[in-house]
Protein backbone atom coordinates (compact mmCIF):
# COMPACT_ATOMS: atom_id res chain seq x y z
CA UNK A 1 0.00 0.00 0.00
CA UNK A 2 2.56 2.25 0.77
CA UNK A 3 4.38 1.81 -2.49
CA UNK A 4 1.42 2.63 -4.52
CA UNK A 5 0.97 6.13 -2.40
CA UNK A 6 4.52 6.65 -3.21
CA UNK A 7 4.16 6.09 -6.83
CA UNK A 8 0.95 8.05 -6.75
CA UNK A 9 2.37 11.06 -5.49
CA UNK A 10 5.10 11.01 -7.23
CA UNK A 11 2.85 11.31 -10.38
CA UNK A 12 0.75 13.56 -12.46
CA UNK A 13 -3.09 14.05 -11.46
CA UNK A 14 -3.66 11.81 -14.61
CA UNK A 15 -2.31 8.81 -13.30
CA UNK A 16 -3.56 9.76 -10.41
CA UNK A 17 -7.34 9.53 -12.13
CA UNK A 18 -6.92 5.86 -12.52
CA UNK A 19 -5.01 4.74 -9.73
CA UNK A 20 -7.49 3.05 -6.95
CA UNK A 21 -4.36 2.57 -4.22
CA UNK A 22 -5.90 0.61 -1.58
CA UNK A 23 -9.02 1.48 -2.48
CA UNK A 24 -9.66 -1.45 -4.64
CA UNK A 25 -9.64 -3.92 -1.86
CA UNK A 26 -13.33 -1.98 -1.24
CA UNK A 27 -14.48 -4.08 -3.98
CA UNK A 28 -13.12 -7.18 -2.63
CA UNK A 29 -14.07 -6.60 1.00
CA UNK A 30 -17.71 -5.72 0.45
CA UNK A 31 -18.21 -8.65 -2.17
CA UNK A 32 -21.20 -8.67 -4.41
CA UNK A 33 -22.96 -4.26 -4.94
CA UNK A 34 -26.08 -4.60 -2.50
CA UNK A 35 -29.49 -4.30 -4.57
CA UNK A 36 -30.45 -0.79 -5.01
CA UNK A 37 -34.00 0.98 -6.13
CA UNK A 38 -34.14 2.39 -9.54
CA UNK A 39 -34.03 6.31 -10.69
CA UNK A 40 -37.04 7.96 -11.70
CA UNK A 41 -36.24 11.61 -13.50
CA UNK A 42 -33.51 13.64 -12.77
CA UNK A 43 -34.01 16.25 -10.21
CA UNK A 44 -33.64 19.76 -10.32
CA UNK A 45 -31.10 19.42 -7.19
CA UNK A 46 -27.52 17.75 -7.75
CA UNK A 47 -27.25 17.17 -3.93
CA UNK A 48 -29.98 14.33 -4.18
CA UNK A 49 -28.85 10.68 -4.81
CA UNK A 50 -31.68 8.05 -6.11
CA UNK A 51 -31.65 4.74 -5.61
CA UNK A 52 -30.64 4.67 -1.71
CA UNK A 53 -31.98 1.21 0.22
CA UNK A 54 -32.85 1.57 3.30
CA UNK A 55 -32.73 -1.16 6.20
CA UNK A 56 -33.71 -1.62 9.80
CA UNK A 57 -31.37 -1.80 12.58
CA UNK A 58 -32.37 -2.11 16.42
CA UNK A 59 -35.65 -0.89 15.38
CA UNK A 60 -34.64 2.11 13.60
CA UNK A 61 -34.50 2.73 9.92
CA UNK A 62 -31.19 3.20 8.23
CA UNK A 63 -30.12 4.24 5.15
CA UNK A 64 -27.55 2.25 3.16
CA UNK A 65 -24.65 4.54 1.93
CA UNK A 66 -22.24 3.32 -1.71
CA UNK A 67 -19.35 1.89 -0.67
CA UNK A 68 -17.41 4.34 -2.59
CA UNK A 69 -17.14 7.50 -2.61
CA UNK A 70 -14.53 10.56 -4.29
CA UNK A 71 -14.41 14.01 -4.35
CA UNK A 72 -11.66 16.02 -6.62
CA UNK A 73 -11.35 19.57 -6.64
CA UNK A 74 -9.84 21.82 -9.10
CA UNK A 75 -8.68 25.15 -10.48
CA UNK A 76 -10.07 26.53 -13.72
CA UNK A 77 -7.57 26.60 -16.72
CA UNK A 78 -9.63 28.86 -19.33
CA UNK A 79 -10.07 32.40 -19.27
CA UNK A 80 -12.94 34.64 -18.44
CA UNK A 81 -13.73 35.02 -21.93
CA UNK A 82 -13.81 31.57 -22.89
CA UNK A 83 -16.12 30.67 -19.87
CA UNK A 84 -19.50 30.40 -22.38
CA UNK A 85 -17.59 27.42 -24.64
CA UNK A 86 -15.81 26.15 -21.39
CA UNK A 87 -19.65 25.53 -19.71
CA UNK A 88 -21.00 23.98 -23.05
CA UNK A 89 -18.36 21.87 -23.42
CA UNK A 90 -18.65 20.85 -19.27
CA UNK A 91 -21.87 20.59 -19.60
CA UNK A 92 -22.21 17.64 -22.65
CA UNK A 93 -19.35 15.42 -20.91
CA UNK A 94 -22.14 15.47 -17.87
CA UNK A 95 -24.85 14.76 -19.78
CA UNK A 96 -22.66 11.94 -21.33
CA UNK A 97 -22.47 10.47 -17.83
CA UNK A 98 -25.78 10.83 -17.52
CA UNK A 99 -26.85 8.89 -20.54
CA UNK A 100 -24.02 6.10 -19.74
CA UNK A 101 -25.37 5.65 -16.15
CA UNK A 102 -28.06 5.91 -13.48
CA UNK A 103 -28.36 8.82 -10.99
CA UNK A 104 -27.97 6.34 -8.34
CA UNK A 105 -25.42 4.04 -5.74
CA UNK A 106 -25.72 1.68 -9.08
CA UNK A 107 -24.49 3.73 -11.30
CA UNK A 108 -23.03 6.64 -10.28
CA UNK A 109 -24.22 10.42 -8.50
CA UNK A 110 -22.18 13.28 -9.47
CA UNK A 111 -22.13 17.12 -7.72
CA UNK A 112 -20.61 19.80 -8.80
CA UNK A 113 -20.11 22.58 -6.42
CA UNK A 114 -17.87 25.90 -6.71
CA UNK A 115 -15.98 28.16 -4.59
CA UNK A 116 -15.47 31.57 -4.15
CA UNK A 117 -12.74 32.38 -6.03
CA UNK A 118 -14.23 31.19 -8.97
CA UNK A 119 -16.72 34.05 -8.19
CA UNK A 120 -14.24 36.14 -7.42
CA UNK A 121 -12.39 35.47 -10.07
CA UNK A 122 -13.71 34.72 -13.26
CA UNK A 123 -17.59 36.38 -12.79
CA UNK A 124 -17.41 38.64 -10.74
CA UNK A 125 -19.42 41.29 -11.85
CA UNK A 126 -22.58 38.64 -12.15
CA UNK A 127 -22.01 36.95 -8.87
CA UNK A 128 -22.53 40.52 -7.21
CA UNK A 129 -26.03 40.71 -9.23
CA UNK A 130 -27.51 37.02 -8.64
CA UNK A 131 -25.52 35.89 -5.65
CA UNK A 132 -27.99 34.61 -2.66
CA UNK A 133 -27.77 36.25 0.77
CA UNK A 134 -28.52 34.70 3.70
CA UNK A 135 -31.38 36.92 5.29
CA UNK A 136 -31.29 35.11 8.71
CA UNK A 137 -27.80 35.75 9.60
CA UNK A 138 -27.71 38.69 7.21
CA UNK A 139 -24.55 37.69 5.31
CA UNK A 140 -23.88 35.86 1.99
CA UNK A 141 -24.69 32.37 1.77
CA UNK A 142 -21.33 31.22 0.33
CA UNK A 143 -18.63 32.63 3.18
CA UNK A 144 -14.91 31.80 2.92
CA UNK A 145 -13.91 28.87 5.59
CA UNK A 146 -12.83 29.27 9.03
CA UNK A 147 -11.49 27.70 11.82
CA UNK A 148 -13.38 27.21 14.93
CA UNK A 149 -12.81 26.61 19.09
CA UNK A 150 -11.75 23.04 18.26
CA UNK A 151 -9.69 23.11 15.42
CA UNK A 152 -6.21 23.12 15.15
CA UNK A 153 -4.62 26.51 14.75
CA UNK A 154 -2.66 24.94 11.31
CA UNK A 155 -6.16 23.65 9.50
CA UNK A 156 -5.68 24.77 6.48
CA UNK A 157 -8.45 26.93 4.55
CA UNK A 158 -8.84 26.47 1.06
CA UNK A 159 -9.23 28.03 -1.74
CA UNK A 160 -10.69 25.77 -4.72
CA UNK A 161 -12.81 27.02 -7.86
CA UNK A 162 -14.53 23.47 -7.87
CA UNK A 163 -15.13 20.36 -6.37
CA UNK A 164 -16.83 17.23 -7.78
CA UNK A 165 -18.07 14.80 -5.42
CA UNK A 166 -18.47 11.11 -7.07
CA UNK A 167 -20.56 8.29 -5.31
CA UNK A 168 -21.37 5.25 -6.62
CA UNK A 169 -21.06 1.22 -5.47
CA UNK A 170 -18.37 0.71 -8.79
CA UNK A 171 -14.92 2.17 -8.47
CA UNK A 172 -14.62 2.02 -12.34
CA UNK A 173 -17.77 4.09 -12.31
CA UNK A 174 -15.97 6.87 -10.37
CA UNK A 175 -13.00 6.22 -12.32
CA UNK A 176 -14.58 6.99 -15.67
CA UNK A 177 -16.40 9.67 -14.57
CA UNK A 178 -13.67 11.50 -13.01
CA UNK A 179 -11.34 10.59 -16.83
CA UNK A 180 -14.35 12.22 -18.21
CA UNK A 181 -14.36 15.46 -16.91
CA UNK A 182 -10.61 16.28 -15.40
CA UNK A 183 -8.57 14.45 -18.04
CA UNK A 184 -10.34 14.45 -21.35
CA UNK A 185 -11.21 17.74 -21.13
CA UNK A 186 -9.08 20.86 -20.96
CA UNK A 187 -10.45 22.83 -18.29
CA UNK A 188 -9.37 22.04 -15.09
CA UNK A 189 -5.98 21.33 -13.36
CA UNK A 190 -6.44 18.93 -10.15
CA UNK A 191 -5.63 19.99 -6.96
CA UNK A 192 -6.45 17.43 -5.02
CA UNK A 193 -8.17 13.82 -4.66
CA UNK A 194 -9.91 12.90 -2.02
CA UNK A 195 -10.84 8.84 -2.13
CA UNK A 196 -12.92 6.52 0.78
CA UNK A 197 -15.89 3.97 1.51
CA UNK A 198 -18.63 3.41 3.89
CA UNK A 199 -20.86 0.50 5.16
CA UNK A 200 -20.58 -3.12 3.70
CA UNK A 201 -21.59 -4.39 7.01
CA UNK A 202 -24.89 -4.07 7.00
CA UNK A 203 -26.19 -7.23 5.90
CA UNK A 204 -23.52 -8.84 8.37
CA UNK A 205 -19.96 -9.85 8.40
CA UNK A 206 -17.28 -7.45 9.44
CA UNK A 207 -17.47 -4.21 7.84
CA UNK A 208 -15.37 -1.96 5.27
CA UNK A 209 -14.56 0.32 7.75
CA UNK A 210 -12.41 -2.64 10.54
CA UNK A 211 -10.96 -4.76 7.30
CA UNK A 212 -10.02 -1.70 5.71
CA UNK A 213 -8.06 -0.07 8.97
CA UNK A 214 -6.53 -3.41 9.80
CA UNK A 215 -5.34 -4.10 6.47
CA UNK A 216 -3.87 -0.85 6.81
CA UNK A 217 -2.46 -1.24 10.02
CA UNK A 218 -4.07 1.55 11.64
CA UNK A 219 -3.51 1.62 15.47
CA UNK A 220 -6.52 0.87 17.44
CA UNK A 221 -8.20 -1.39 14.24
CA UNK A 222 -8.52 -4.26 16.32
CA UNK A 223 -10.77 -2.78 18.24
CA UNK A 224 -13.55 -1.57 15.80
CA UNK A 225 -17.03 -3.35 15.94
CA UNK A 226 -17.73 -5.95 13.65
CA UNK A 227 -20.23 -4.57 11.66
CA UNK A 228 -19.77 -0.64 12.43
CA UNK A 229 -21.06 1.93 9.26
CA UNK A 230 -17.67 4.02 10.24
CA UNK A 231 -14.43 3.82 12.42
CA UNK A 232 -15.93 5.26 15.57
CA UNK A 233 -18.33 2.30 15.95
CA UNK A 234 -21.74 4.17 15.51
CA UNK A 235 -24.41 4.22 12.52
CA UNK A 236 -24.65 7.70 11.23
CA UNK A 237 -26.92 7.42 8.40
CA UNK A 238 -30.27 6.64 10.15
CA UNK A 239 -32.97 8.20 7.78
CA UNK A 240 -34.31 10.33 10.64
CA UNK A 241 -30.82 12.02 11.41
CA UNK A 242 -30.39 13.15 7.64
CA UNK A 243 -32.32 15.93 6.10
CA UNK A 244 -35.69 15.15 4.25
CA UNK A 245 -35.26 15.26 0.41
CA UNK A 246 -35.71 19.12 -0.36
CA UNK A 247 -34.87 20.68 3.07
CA UNK A 248 -31.39 21.93 2.56
CA UNK A 249 -32.53 23.80 -0.65
CA UNK A 250 -31.75 27.26 -0.48
CA UNK A 251 -35.26 28.38 -0.84
CA UNK A 252 -36.93 25.36 1.89
CA UNK A 253 -36.47 27.28 4.87
CA UNK A 254 -36.55 31.10 4.41
CA UNK A 255 -33.38 31.52 5.34
CA UNK A 256 -31.96 32.85 2.32
CA UNK A 257 -33.33 35.61 -0.69
CA UNK A 258 -32.54 34.47 -3.95
CA UNK A 259 -32.59 37.53 -6.03
CA UNK A 260 -32.84 36.55 -9.04
CA UNK A 261 -33.69 33.06 -8.73
CA UNK A 262 -30.85 31.81 -10.44
CA UNK A 263 -29.89 29.53 -8.08
CA UNK A 264 -33.36 27.74 -6.90
CA UNK A 265 -32.84 24.22 -6.44
CA UNK A 266 -29.12 24.99 -5.20
CA UNK A 267 -27.60 24.43 -1.96
CA UNK A 268 -24.59 25.23 0.01
CA UNK A 269 -21.66 22.49 0.77
CA UNK A 270 -18.97 21.89 3.10
CA UNK A 271 -15.63 19.59 2.84
CA UNK A 272 -13.70 19.02 5.23
CA UNK A 273 -10.53 16.60 6.28
CA UNK A 274 -10.52 15.17 9.78
CA UNK A 275 -8.20 12.95 11.05
CA UNK A 276 -9.30 10.44 13.75
CA UNK A 277 -7.59 8.70 16.59
CA UNK A 278 -8.72 4.97 16.64
CA UNK A 279 -6.70 4.19 19.59
CA UNK A 280 -7.54 7.00 21.90
CA UNK A 281 -11.35 6.76 21.21
CA UNK A 282 -11.37 2.50 22.05
CA UNK A 283 -8.92 2.60 24.79
CA UNK A 284 -9.69 5.82 26.88
CA UNK A 285 -13.44 5.94 26.13
CA UNK A 286 -15.34 2.31 27.40
CA UNK A 287 -18.39 2.11 25.40
CA UNK A 288 -20.85 3.68 28.10
CA UNK A 289 -18.24 6.63 27.36
CA UNK A 290 -18.93 6.78 23.84
CA UNK A 291 -22.14 6.56 23.92
CA UNK A 292 -22.35 9.25 26.84
CA UNK A 293 -19.96 11.46 24.51
CA UNK A 294 -21.63 10.56 20.82
CA UNK A 295 -25.37 10.93 22.01
CA UNK A 296 -25.69 12.62 25.10
CA UNK A 297 -24.60 11.89 28.79
CA UNK A 298 -26.71 9.26 31.06
CA UNK A 299 -27.64 7.29 27.85
CA UNK A 300 -27.90 4.03 28.44
CA UNK A 301 -28.43 1.32 25.53
CA UNK A 302 -27.09 -2.09 25.50
CA UNK A 303 -23.17 -3.08 25.53
CA UNK A 304 -22.36 -3.40 21.47
CA UNK A 305 -25.29 -1.28 20.31
CA UNK A 306 -24.33 0.38 16.92
CA UNK A 307 -27.56 1.97 15.83
CA UNK A 308 -29.09 4.75 18.12
CA UNK A 309 -32.34 5.92 17.82
CA UNK A 310 -32.24 10.28 16.85
CA UNK A 311 -36.14 10.71 16.16
CA UNK A 312 -37.34 14.09 16.65
CA UNK A 313 -38.76 13.04 20.10
CA UNK A 314 -34.82 12.43 21.14
CA UNK A 315 -34.08 15.98 20.34
CA UNK A 316 -32.59 17.42 23.88
CA UNK A 317 -33.18 21.11 24.18
CA UNK A 318 -29.88 23.43 25.47
CA UNK A 319 -31.48 23.51 29.49
CA UNK A 320 -30.68 19.79 29.28
CA UNK A 321 -27.37 19.74 27.78
CA UNK A 322 -26.43 22.43 30.33
CA UNK A 323 -27.81 20.01 33.09
CA UNK A 324 -26.01 17.54 31.87
CA UNK A 325 -22.76 19.03 31.43
CA UNK A 326 -23.20 20.39 34.95
CA UNK A 327 -23.64 16.51 36.06
CA UNK A 328 -21.12 14.66 33.94
CA UNK A 329 -19.04 17.37 32.81
CA UNK A 330 -19.07 16.24 29.17
CA UNK A 331 -21.66 16.92 26.38
CA UNK A 332 -22.63 14.37 23.76
CA UNK A 333 -21.85 15.26 20.42
CA UNK A 334 -25.58 14.29 18.78
CA UNK A 335 -27.33 16.41 21.41
CA UNK A 336 -25.32 19.53 21.79
CA UNK A 337 -25.02 19.75 17.33
CA UNK A 338 -28.94 19.24 17.50
CA UNK A 339 -29.65 22.70 18.59
CA UNK A 340 -28.88 23.58 15.35
CA UNK A 341 -29.13 20.77 12.79
CA UNK A 342 -32.78 20.31 14.00
CA UNK A 343 -35.80 22.46 13.30
CA UNK A 344 -36.93 24.61 16.17
CA UNK A 345 -40.51 24.80 15.45
CA UNK A 346 -43.07 23.79 12.57
CA UNK A 347 -41.82 25.04 9.00
CA UNK A 348 -44.17 25.11 6.04
CA UNK A 349 -41.87 25.76 2.95
CA UNK A 350 -42.84 27.81 -0.33
CA UNK A 351 -44.39 24.24 -2.36
CA UNK A 352 -46.52 23.69 0.63
CA UNK A 353 -44.73 20.83 2.05
CA UNK A 354 -44.44 21.01 6.22
CA UNK A 355 -41.31 19.85 7.99
CA UNK A 356 -42.19 19.12 12.01
CA UNK A 357 -40.06 20.51 14.71
CA UNK A 358 -36.97 18.29 15.49
CA UNK A 359 -36.44 17.06 11.84
CA UNK A 360 -32.81 17.13 10.84
CA UNK A 361 -31.98 20.02 8.14
CA UNK A 362 -28.22 19.10 6.89
CA UNK A 363 -27.82 15.92 4.46
CA UNK A 364 -24.68 14.26 5.31
CA UNK A 365 -22.19 12.98 2.56
CA UNK A 366 -19.13 11.95 4.41
CA UNK A 367 -17.10 8.86 4.11
CA UNK A 368 -13.90 7.17 5.84
CA UNK A 369 -10.49 7.33 4.27
CA UNK A 370 -7.38 5.93 4.64
CA UNK A 371 -5.84 8.91 2.78
CA UNK A 372 -3.11 11.27 4.69
CA UNK A 373 -4.63 13.37 4.05
CA UNK A 374 -5.25 13.04 0.34
CA UNK A 375 -4.59 10.19 -2.08
CA UNK A 376 -3.15 13.12 -4.13
CA UNK A 377 -2.46 16.49 -3.89
CA UNK A 378 -0.49 19.13 -6.44
CA UNK A 379 1.05 20.49 -3.66
CA UNK A 380 1.72 18.09 -1.11
CA UNK A 381 4.08 20.37 1.17
CA UNK A 382 1.22 22.31 2.06
CA UNK A 383 -1.13 20.28 2.27
CA UNK A 384 1.05 17.93 4.88
CA UNK A 385 0.79 14.57 2.66
CA UNK A 386 2.31 11.25 4.04
CA UNK A 387 2.19 7.68 2.82
CA UNK A 388 1.66 6.19 6.17
CA UNK A 389 -1.97 5.10 6.24
CA UNK A 390 -3.88 7.57 8.51
CA UNK A 391 -7.88 6.95 10.16
CA UNK A 392 -9.87 9.53 8.92
CA UNK A 393 -13.04 11.09 7.57
CA UNK A 394 -13.50 13.37 4.55
CA UNK A 395 -16.28 15.64 6.26
CA UNK A 396 -19.54 16.25 3.46
CA UNK A 397 -22.49 18.10 4.40
CA UNK A 398 -25.04 20.41 2.65
CA UNK A 399 -26.88 23.08 4.51
CA UNK A 400 -28.88 25.66 3.14
CA UNK A 401 -26.03 28.44 4.03
CA UNK A 402 -22.00 28.33 5.26
CA UNK A 403 -23.85 30.41 8.49
CA UNK A 404 -26.04 27.18 9.00
CA UNK A 405 -23.19 25.13 8.58
CA UNK A 406 -21.55 27.01 11.02
CA UNK A 407 -24.13 27.38 14.01
CA UNK A 408 -24.11 23.57 13.72
CA UNK A 409 -20.23 23.37 13.86
CA UNK A 410 -19.92 25.94 16.84
CA UNK A 411 -22.53 24.07 18.83
CA UNK A 412 -20.11 20.78 18.29
CA UNK A 413 -17.86 23.15 20.67
CA UNK A 414 -20.27 23.89 23.28
CA UNK A 415 -21.28 27.44 21.43
CA UNK A 416 -24.98 27.34 20.91
CA UNK A 417 -27.17 29.67 18.42
CA UNK A 418 -27.83 33.31 20.01
CA UNK A 419 -24.09 32.82 21.59
CA UNK A 420 -24.99 30.88 25.59
CA UNK A 421 -22.01 28.53 25.84
CA UNK A 422 -20.62 25.84 28.28
CA UNK A 423 -17.07 26.47 29.48
CA UNK A 424 -15.38 23.54 28.04
CA UNK A 425 -11.52 24.45 26.78
CA UNK A 426 -10.97 23.58 23.57
CA UNK A 427 -10.69 19.70 22.71
CA UNK A 428 -10.78 18.98 26.32
CA UNK A 429 -11.98 15.58 27.35
CA UNK A 430 -15.44 16.89 28.15
CA UNK A 431 -15.72 17.30 24.46
CA UNK A 432 -14.59 13.84 24.38
CA UNK A 433 -15.75 13.38 20.48
CA UNK A 434 -13.38 16.36 19.57
CA UNK A 435 -10.63 15.58 21.35
CA UNK A 436 -10.15 12.26 19.23
CA UNK A 437 -10.64 14.42 16.38
CA UNK A 438 -8.66 16.85 13.90
CA UNK A 439 -9.16 18.78 11.63
CA UNK A 440 -6.80 19.37 8.46
CA UNK A 441 -8.41 21.44 5.95
CA UNK A 442 -11.88 23.40 5.22
CA UNK A 443 -13.55 25.02 2.20
CA UNK A 444 -17.24 25.91 1.52
CA UNK A 445 -18.60 25.70 -1.93
CA UNK A 446 -21.94 26.18 -3.39
CA UNK A 447 -23.98 23.90 -5.24
CA UNK A 448 -25.73 25.51 -8.42
CA UNK A 449 -29.28 23.64 -9.32
CA UNK A 450 -28.14 21.16 -12.50
CA UNK A 451 -29.31 23.40 -15.18
CA UNK A 452 -26.72 25.73 -13.62
CA UNK A 453 -23.70 23.65 -12.66
CA UNK A 454 -21.25 23.68 -15.32
CA UNK A 455 -19.93 27.35 -14.72
CA UNK A 456 -22.18 29.18 -13.20
CA UNK A 457 -23.28 32.48 -14.71
CA UNK A 458 -20.53 32.35 -17.26
CA UNK A 459 -23.57 32.73 -19.68
CA UNK A 460 -24.43 36.40 -17.88
CA UNK A 461 -20.75 37.33 -17.62
CA UNK A 462 -20.11 36.82 -21.40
Amino acid sequence: MKLTRKQVLAGAAVGALGAAGAYELVDQLAGASPPRGASGPLPPEQHVLDGIRTITDNGVEVAVPPLHHQVLTARVRVDAADLPDAARTFEDALAELERRYAPTPAGIGVTVAWGLPYFHRLVPGAWNEHAPHDVRARKDVLLPARRFGSDPQGTVLEENDIAVLFRSDHLEHIADAAKAMFEKLDLFDVTSIRKGFAGGGFDGGVGLPKQMALAAGVPGAELIPDGAELFLGFTSTQSQGLGPRKIVNLETLGYVDLRSGYFHAGTHMHLSHIGEQLDTWYQLFDFGDRVDTMFRPGLRVPEGTQTVRQAPQDVSTRAEIARGFETHRIIGHSSAIQTASRLQADHVSGDGAVYHKGTAIPHRADFNTLDNPFFWSARPHVDGMSDQPSAGVHFVVFNPTSDDFERVRNAMDGVFPGGARLKIPPRDVGQGFNSVLETTHRQNFLVPPRRHRAFPLAELSA
